[in-house]
């Protein structure tokens, strides 16, 4: 069958990093200071503050292709290097901490997170965590065709969440203890409400209907955003955007570009599936839900169900499948290259099995202090690397 052109999928990406004391090695409250320093590098409202004073966000702007995206990383990550070495600081790209301690955070001030404190009281105050949103951009703005197949394209993504939560898993410590997990980060989110991964949807005024009936409730609380819809995988409450959320922040530019690359092209081959008449096969959200936590727990070394078969299938396989479900889109997204990268994670592993080697080799739970320190200087060099 002759392959019909795809749409245009912009894409987009935020990243949340940690601002440390590379003396310490312990985060440093210090967003504030950035906010109302010089941002040499750095555009209008692509530095935000966060819920701890020990975060900092960062934005792009919109891409074309994932050529550009990394561009974009690239500057925004040196810009905020740059800004972080001026004041004697670090940064480090990793979805929690070795060992910061959540009760030792200061919060930021605002109506935002006043609101979110009083909402969610002692969870929120746990949620020293540190993620990456990527966006595929539908120019949906005012055509309901296009926000119908986007939901359809949330849907039938949902079942590659898991995939790329273990390619991009980065926390497997916490408050100073090995979890065991490789994304830790995982289970602190979805102590909060509406996360985790999405029911499917049968249309964009579906939808609506569900985000319209929340709001009603008060789910959303004072400032009633939908923003506080906080799913793996959501349509975006501003932008013409699916927003994949479930990814830990990745250390390395090569991995957050992979992931995002990935993230276009799942989307990609879905649309190309419905100009075809065709679908990815529907998953129920029970089957997601079983191979997520087994992403969480294992990340890329171990297996996840294929409930086609109902067999465990080993990681690397199904990452070389994942690949070749893609095979006929990515060529002309021009992201052959930053997918294939999978396979070099593979390799080498995630952030999460790098930490934990470093860790090891630093002496581990023998020598605690100063493995967790090493695993800290090794985030802060890992997150410098091609800038």
């Amino acid at each position: 069958m002759t392959n019909i052109a795809l749409p245009a999928l912009t894409l987009g990406i935020e990243e949340e990093y940690q601002i440390i004391n590379p003396v310490t090695r312990d985060l440093h409250a210090y967003i504030s200071e950035f906010l109302s320093s010089d941002q040499p590098g750095l555009l209008p409202l692509e530095l935000k503050a966060e819920l701890m004073q020990s975060q900092v966000e960062v934005g792009s702007q919109v891409c074309q292709n994932v050529q550009e995206l990394r561009a974009e990383l690239v500057r925004l990550r040196r810009a905020v290097t740059t800004m972080a070495d001026t004041h004697g600081l670090a940064i480090a790209a990793a979805s929690t901490h070795p060992f910061a301690q959540w009760h030792h955070q200061n919060i930021t001030e605002g109506d935002r997170y006043r609101e979110l404190l009083d909402d969610m009281q002692g969870v929120a105050r746990q949620l020293l965590i540190f993620g990456m949103h990527v966006h595929v951009g539908f120019d949906h703005e005012n055509d309901l065709q296009k926000k119908d197949l986007m939901i359809e394209v949330m849907n039938q993504a949902r079942y590659f969440i898991p995939h790329l939560l273990a390619l991009s898993s980065s926390s497997p410590f916490w408050q100073g203890e090995n979890t065991g997990l490789k994304s830790y980060r995982s289970v602190i989110f979805e102590m909060l409400p509406r996360t985790g991964i999405p029911h499917s949807f049968s249309s964009w005024g579906e939808y609506i209907r569900f985000e319209r009936t929340l709001g009603r409730v008060g789910a959303f609380g004072k400032s009633d955003t939908t923003a506080k819809i906080w799913w793996d995988i959501r349509p975006h409450p501003k932008f013409p955007t699916l927003e994949f959320r479930i990814s830990d922040i990745c250390t390395k530019i090569d991995e957050a570009v992979c992931i995002a690359a990935l993230f276009q092209a799942i989307c990609a081959k879905i649309i190309r599936l419905r100009l075809q008449n065709l679908s990815w096969r529907p998953y129920r959200h029970m089957h997601i839900t079983e191979n997520k936590w087994r992403a969480l727990r294992h990340g890329i070394s171990h297996t996840l169900i294929d409930f086609g078969i109902e067999q465990e299938v080993p990681f690397s396989q199904l990452a070389e499948e994942l690949l070749a479900l893609v095979d006929d889109v990515v060529d002309e997204l021009g992201s052959r290259t930053e997918c294939e990268y999978i396979r070099t994670i593979l390799a080498n592993g995630t952030s999460a099995d790098r930490q934990l080697r470093v860790y090891a080799a630093n002496g581990g739970d023998a020598n605690r202090d100063v493995a967790l320190k090493a695993v800290v200087d090794h985030l802060i060099a890992e997150t410098k690397e091609g800038l």
